[in-house]
């Protein structure tokens, strides 16, 4: 969440710095800003809104133009989104700039000290009050920009990412880094900031990854340097070059990122297995889970954390790894999971799951599972990322960029990931047989052409979207395997579209929800002919005797179901535990509808943020 944008160097800086505030917009946001420096002067201008609504304001505030900038989308955490608390803050001389991501816990009575010392604050956030406190560093002890920041933030608690501007030095720009993402880009004469890499790829493909607790002096016309923040020892960081392009963080012609995202699940599912899947030899060729097998085949269990779409995807790997390596499997929230004191032994694995690879609960709950002695396996997205680094080995997802904020590729990638795990270690271990062992393989690579298929079913999503854009609730219902995309399914409706909608196990219905069931309730009831097909048959005639609209997802052919339901949405036939790789593709799709057709900021919905790197 919010995003930082800094530039350097030889060219005009507002234009980099507002592509690249476009370029993060994914991230999600309710205010932006930009500041500039012209040789003498700071030129600040911010305001609520969007990026667009910025570029209209600072066309008219901000008159000269500047090699040196840095630009912010916030997301409000300390004060209301308005002008005033929006990004960058100033300190009260009027010489030092900050852009700020994330919270900074003990800032109260920081503030007040400062106070206390004659500073006055304008806005309502924690920002102000370290963009004074370093001023008051520096003042106090007469010291450059780099070694007040650092000082500072030996000073403070809590998690950012921020970007420095001492109009008094200004061919500097020092960033710093904890909990919170920072890259680097690296250019011939020049330099460029961000939360990720989107905002500078067309410029440079050399890349640092500031790591947690590092922080760096960005200098013209000079080496930059790399300090650990605790002890100022030397870093010697790591370029690297990047894997992504400019055509990946474009819509490529698609009126969002989220409707191009859902459409590129074929060939991503395909990039994910791509070198690992081997079905013809019988093989899958992991090197985390090669190089790792024995603690795996060893284990007592495994625990799955994971928040959001992530945490779906966990849930749907119990099924897979119960099934198949016959491992018990805990998946556990990871917000809750570092506090609850949670009971974790040496022969557990754990597997922590982020697209971003920056989730902070997840971050967390990493911590807490080394520091009990358990193996950590991360599946992220993002080569590179906190996750990436911080566990003991893992494997990436190759999904590619994913810019709109409710994940759909994201969830079948990983799906993949995790399925071709559990597969591996049911190989190792004989609790498949090889007969079955083998039809996975091969069902798994053609998986994607059957995802081309499902995404057929965009017209028919479309035309009961119409039907069912005014509802104001809706219910999932899904079993076995497909209970978790039930779920998922309902979190897409209420992300995109701000339709409150639950999803459950079918069987659970009348323990409860049945008493929400009338002809204005719609029920999504996902029913493919794998699995427990006769039960949610009996389920969907419950729904059907109490007048719920029924919206069924079914295999082909199916005409039991299709006698029942209101309207019927079909996919092709798949392996019951391959399913909801099939059966997800409608609920994107008529998720992204309805929202489209409420008039609803698909890629950017309300209070949302793509990478959530603060608590």
């Amino acid at each position: 969440m919010c995003g930082i944008v800094g530039y350097i160097g030889y060219r005009e800086a507002y234009p980099i710095v507002i592509k690249g505030l476009k370029r993060l917009e994914y991230r999600g946001y309710d205010s932006a800003g930009v500041m500039l420096f012209d040789g003498e002067n700071l030129k600040v201008s911010k305001t609520k809104g969007k990026v667009s609504d910025l570029e209209e304001r600072s066309s008219k505030e901000i008159t000269t133009n500047g090699t040196i900038g840095i630009g912010h989308t916030r997301w409000a955490t300390h004060g209301v989104p308005n002008d005033v608390n929006s990004h960058p803050h100033i300190s009260n001389s009027g010489d030092l700039a900050i852009v700020h991501n994330g919270i900074i816990e003990n800032y109260a009575p920081l503030k007040a000290e400062l106070i206390k010392r004659g500073y006055v604050f304008h806005s309502d956030t924690d920002t102000e009050v370290l963009i004074n406190l370093i001023e008051e560093v520096q003042k106090k002890d007469n010291l450059k920009l780099g070694k007040a920041v650092q000082v500072a933030l030996n000073q403070v608690v809590g998690a950012y990412a921020i970007a420095v501007f001492d109009k008094k030095n200004p061919n500097e720009i020092v960033a710093a880094r904890l909990g919170s993402p920072l890259a680097i880009g690296v250019g011939e004469g020049e330099f460029f900031i961000a939360s990720d890499a989107s905002p500078f790829i067309e410029y440079t493909s050399n890349a640092i990854y500031l790591e947690d607790g590092e922080m760096a002096n960005i200098r013209l016309h000079k080496q930059m340097k790399v300090r650990k923040i605790k002890d100022d020892s030397l870093v010697n960081p790591t370029i690297q070059e990047l894997q992504m392009n400019l055509e990946q963080i474009e819509k490529g012609g698609y009126d969002h990122f989220m409707l191009k995202e859902i459409y590129e699940q074929p060939s991503v599912i395909k990039d994910t297995y791509r070198g690992r899947l081997h079905a013809n030899e019988g093989l899958i060729q992991m090197a985390g889970v090669e190089d790792n097998l024995e603690k795996f085949l060893n284990a007592d269990r495994i625990i799955i954390v994971a928040c959001g779409t992530s945490w779906h995807a966990g849930l749907v790997a119990e099924y897979i790894f119960e099934e198949f390596a016959r491992i018990p499997v805990e998946v556990e929230y990871a917000s809750e999971f570092r506090y609850r004191n949670p009971i974790i032994n040496s022969k557990d694995i754990v597997i922590a799951i982020s697209q971003s690879g920056e989730t902070a609960d997840t971050m967390a709950a990493i911590k807490l599972a080394k520091e009990s002695g358990a193996f950590v396996f991360g599946v992220c997205n993002v080569v590179g990322s906190s996750i990436s680094r911080e566990t003991h080995a893992g494997a990436y997802t190759h999904a590619g960029p994913e810019i709109g904020v409710a994940s759909t590729k994201a969830f079948t990638t990983q799906i993949t990931v995790l399925t071709m795990i559990a597969l591996r270690l049911a190989k190792a271990k004989g609790t498949l047989s090889n007969s079955a062992f083998h039809t996975y393989l091969q069902e798994l690579e053609i998986i994607p052409e059957k995802v081309k298929e499902a995404l057929e079913t965009n017209d028919r999503a479309k035309e009961i979207a119409a039907v069912f854009k005014d509802a104001p609730n809706c219910l999932y219902l899904g079993r076995g395997y497909n209970f978790p995309v039930a779920l998922e399914g309902a979190l897409k409706l209420k992300e995109i579209s701000y339709i409150h909608a639950e999803g459950y196990p079918a069987a659970e219905m009348k323990h409860g929800p049945i008493a929400l069931i009338d002809e204005h309730m719609p029920v999504v009831v996902i029913a493919p002919k794998q699995g427990h097909y006769d039960k949610i048959v009996s389920n969907i005639q419950e729904i059907k005797s109490r007048s719920g609209k029924i919206i069924a997802v079914v295999t082909k052919g199916d005409t039991q179901v299709r006698e029942l339901a209101d309207y019927v949405i079909e996919i092709p036939e798949t392996s019951d535990a391959l399913s909801p790789l099939i059966t997800t593709i409608p609920l994107q799709l008529l998720s992204y509808h309805i929202a489209v057709m409420r008039g609803c900021n698909v890629d950017q919905p309300r209070n949302l943020a793509k990478s959530v790197t603060v608590e």
